[in-house]
């Protein structure tokens, strides 16, 4: 007598593959969504480094015979001609801040200006406030600090 197998898929193999399957998406897509947090961070500290060195180098040029600087919201900076933020001047540069990232915390301090401005002297590249702005999501943070040398950096 030839022993003949069914052939099919055993209700145990079926549930042994959707375990598996099942923990897979529970590793994976969790790292997915952190590695694009991340990525998004990065993103937003790299545009607010790029707007305190297209301010600065701006002002060294002395582009349109003016200073430049830099107006830090929660959701955006905004690059601004002259030593005053004007929200309605029609030459300000806003650069958005992609959500989940946002600026958390400016502490600035220096001689002159509000707490939320930076703008550079003409001259020297030399900003009228120095200090660190906090941008962060849920899960991480990154710090840029702003050198008397007008120099910026992120930790």
């Amino acid at each position: 007598m030839i022993n003949r197998r069914k052939q099919g898929i055993a209700v145990m193999e079926l549930l042994v593959v959707i375990a598996v399957l099942g923990l897979i998406f529970f590793i994976v897509i969790p790292q997915f969504s952190r590695t694009r947090e991340l990525q998004v961070l990065k993103s937003g500290a790299g545009d607010i480094l790029s707007s305190l060195d297209k301010a600065r180098s701006q002002t060294l040029a002395s582009l349109n015979s003016s200073q430049y600087g830099v107006h830090f919201q929660s959701d955006k900076v905004i690059i601004f001609k002259g030593t005053i933020f004007s929200a309605e001047n029609p030459d300000n540069e806003t650069i958005n801040i992609v959500a989940p990232a946002n600026i958390s915390d400016v502490t600035l301090s220096g001689a002159s200006g509000t707490s939320g401005d930076v703008y550079f002297n003409r001259l020297s590249g030399m900003p009228n406030q120095i200090g660190a702005i906090t941008i962060s999501t849920f899960s991480f943070s990154k710090i840029i600090t702003i050198s008397a040398t007008g120099a910026a950096s992120i930790n």
